[in-house]
């Protein structure tokens, strides 16, 4: 006998039919037929119910009127996730099967959490005792929820014969792909040990661009590399040589998982039928950052139902590096005309204050899906902008605050330390080991442990003392064709020298120190001379060695060694910014040697429990969310950075990547910049995006309100605009209307003149 927990009337054809509900089971009167009907009425009843208590309108909408083509565009904190699970379970409770769902997503992580999610609505759904086709979905698990490459693999698994493959493929991880690059550059002739070439690395990183931007790779080298467009017929030889061995493997990279696929999809019509008979709902998350090739997949899987949902937000799209196409999630209604837009706009992370400021710097962007975030919280503070004469004093200030917000009873594992780049955070790093606050670095290893800035210190430690064989190891090994044997040689014939002074190490003396060497050797011998000679003729300050390494051929091996070339010479600058306080070499070195000691003892010597800040990038932040956020570097040529201003779109982009941080503080936001400019030592001001915040939703405490020259109320005008004839007319790139900021003055006040 069961015991009835709840009754519902549910009015059909049939009349009043009573379902007794007890742990779930429904107990109907009928049988049959109209049982089975009857429960589905019941269902969509406990469905609705359900959902209306748990999702908010907007997330609601999406998740019953679904079908067709929809653009769900969800901005920061707007309970994404939940909606598009709910969407999922609400598809189970219908009837479709789980192997007709595709659910993509971009992380293992995201896919777990998405399928354990729709395990638990599902399961709590209710079930007649002779349906257990509910709680069998909840099993499965979904078995085509999970990355691009995931569902690529699966399929390639099963068809990869057609494009040459067998189905025993393999999967290269990152080192295989460099073995066969190397093999590659070995067949194409080229000796990385006689001359200087891109390396296996920073090869794999331009080929792998090209491929999923769907480009040349001539025009990645114009993008990225541009000293190398005489080479870019080799590059390509390289990357079909690349290709082909691969293939001789029966091997794929996570590259060709994507490009396989597509092709295979392609050439294949019945494959392609097969799948898009299949998936009758496709929905995809984070969709602003598909490329593509991406993008293309997922319109091939939905080419027979024409079910696809995409969740994203333009506003966060900020991967263009990895070849992210914005143009995806902008364009979604020209690629299927009469879809329906969805917009998520109630965010349950920040108050009205940090909202108010993301609001009012994303409105500056043309290229945009319109929405305005509205917060579910109370008003709390206002967020703070702080100027300071100097990044010394801004790392000072972060500090303090951090230790006051923790003694008023804010977890340190709460706060966060945000930044545009990684050598921004080299100065608040050196303040934070002063002051003992524990903190975890994220997007990169810390300033002192980077293998460019020991590279640099290891220069500076041989001019200061030209015994030190371990920073010769260093220097010359990195030099082309010098290996550990030739090394030894080297170091053996350089204590012959008398004496320790640098003087004695000049260009001419150490030149007869090639006479011992080979051909061979003799030409990495020649590049570590020319950046030598580079040192010596400096003004041999501390930070004039460091610039003189910066800017001697040291940076063409940064580039011929590392994607990231560009933001490792950022680093040594940052460095050089540092060494400007230095009051000699000996003491400058002693300094940074203790420095990394410090933080590798740190890092060791900390318990694992233990509550730190975090240090992040903002790129590595996306996704994350902290009580207290502090957005450091926030000035004039730091943030946007000054590249972006020659890139297409690079600027609405940048723009993109501060909205980003700004959406990670859910209570407390602290904006600074210092006055000084790092690396220039002139006046460089607050970046464009504080000056695009309405003072009304800002307070500038510690620093007095800025004054413009101009008129706050107007755009900046020219007087003799009318006397030379200027016109100011539409910019294409930007849309149609002339968009002019609003500039104000780096000065504080008329005091300072």
């Amino acid at each position: 006998m069961y015991y009835i927990s709840r009754i519902v009337l549910a009015h059909t054809q049939w009349g009043v039919i009573f379902f007794a509900v007890r742990q779930n089971i429904i107990l109907v009167e009928r049988s049959g037929t109209q049982s089975y009907v009857a429960f589905r009425l019941y269902l969509r009843y406990y469905v609705w119910t359900m959902y209306e208590n748990e999702l908010n309108l907007e997330q609601l909408d999406v998740v019953l009127h679904g079908d067709g083509a929809c653009l769900v565009l969800a901005g920061a904190g707007s309970g994404k996730t939940r909606t598009i699970t709910y969407r999922v379970a609400y598809l189970l409770s219908q009837g479709i099967a789980p192997e007709n769902i595709l659910l993509v997503t971009f992380t293992n992580k995201a896919s777990r959490e998405m399928i354990e999610r729709v395990e638990a609505l599902t399961n709590s759904l209710p079930l007649r005792p002779s349906d257990t086709s509910l709680s069998d979905r909840g099993r499965k698990q979904l078995p085509w929820a999970g990355t691009f490459h995931h569902v690529a693999y699966r399929i390639l698994k099963k068809y990869g014969g057609l494009l040459g493959y067998t189905n025993a493929f393999t999967i290269l991880d990152s080192g295989d792909s460099l073995d066969i690059l190397k093999l590659c550059l070995k067949s194409e002739g080229i000796n990385r040990t006689e001359k200087r070439f891109p390396s296996p690395k920073v090869l794999q990183s331009i080929i792998s661009y090209a491929r999923n931007a769907e480009t040349t790779i001539a025009d990645v080298l114009d993008l990225k590399h541009p000293n190398w467009l005489d080479i870019a017929d080799v590059i390509t030889r390289i990357a079909g040589e690349y290709r082909t061995r691969k293939l001789e493997a029966n091997a794929m990279d996570f590259d060709d998982l994507l490009v396989n696929l597509y092709l295979l999809l392609l050439k294949e019509p019945a494959v392609k039928q097969k799948f898009a008979n299949q998936f009758q709902y496709v929905l995809v998350d984070e969709y602003q950052d598909t490329n593509k090739i991406q993008a293309s997949i997922i319109n091939q899987f939905a080419s027979v139902h024409k079910n696809v949902l995409v969740v994203g937000d333009d506003a966060q799209s900020i991967y263009s590096f990895r070849a992210a196409d914005i143009q995806n999630i902008l364009g979604f209604d020209e690629h299927y005309p009469g879809s329906k837009t969805f917009r998520l706009e109630t965010n349950y992370r920040s108050t009205p204050d940090i909202l108010n400021v993301a609001n009012e710097v994303i409105a500056n962007n043309v290229r945009q899906h319109q929405k305005t975030l509205k917060s579910l919280k109370d008003a709390f503070m206002r967020p703070e902008i702080h100027a300071f004469a100097d990044d010394r004093e801004e790392a000072e200030f972060i500090a303090e605050n951090i230790l006051a917000l923790r003694d008023e009873g804010v977890d340190m594992k709460h706060i966060a330390v945000l930044f545009r780049a990684a050598f921004h955070s080299q100065a608040l790093e050196m303040e934070l080991m002063k002051r003992d606050i524990p903190y975890e670095y994220r997007g990169g290893v810390r300033f002192f442990e980077r293998g460019h800035i020991k590279d640099v210190l290891a220069y500076l430690r041989i001019f200061a003392n030209s015994s030190d064989v371990v920073a010769w190891s260093r220097v010359l090994n990195m030099q082309v064709g010098l290996g550990p044997v030739t090394v030894e040689k080297i170091t053996k014939a350089l204590k012959h020298l008398s004496t320790s002074a640098p003087e004695h190490f000049s260009t001419e003396a150490l030149q007869h120190i090639g006479a011992l060497l080979s051909a061979r050797t003799q030409v990495g011998w020649a590049g570590f001379l020319a950046i030598w000679q580079d040192v010596v003729a400096s003004d041999q300050t501390v930070s004039g060695l460091i610039r003189a390494v910066a800017e001697s051929k040291y940076a063409e091996y940064l580039e011929t060694e590392y994607p990231d070339y560009r933001e490792r010479l950022q680093d040594i600058e940052q460095l050089a910014v540092f060494a400007e306080r230095a009051s000699d070499l000996s003491t400058f070195l002693a300094e940074a040697t203790m420095q990394e000691s410090f933080q590798a003892a740190e890092s060791r010597g900390r318990q694992g429990d233990e509550e730190k800040i975090v240090l992040s990038t903002i790129h590595q932040a996306k996704g994350l969310e902290w009580e207290a956020v502090f957005l450091l570097g926030l000035a004039a040529g730091k943030f946007p950075h000054d590249r972006s201003l020659r890139e297409m779109n690079g600027l609405e982009e940048e723009r993109r990547l501060f909205y980003v941080a700004v959406t990670r503080a859910k209570k407390y936001l602290y904006m600074t910049y210092p006055l000084l400019a790092s690396f220039t030592s002139s006046l460089s001001g607050p970046s464009m995006f504080i000056e695009e915040i309405d003072r009304a939703f800002v307070r500038h405490e510690g620093a007095r309100e800025e004054m413009s020259i101009f008129d706050d109320d107007s755009d900046f005008d020219d007087p003799s605009d009318d006397v030379d004839e200027v016109v100011y007319v539409p910019d294409s790139e930007y849309g149609e209307h002339p968009v002019r900021p609003k500039r104000r003055g780096i000065l504080k006040s008329w005091d300072e003149l």
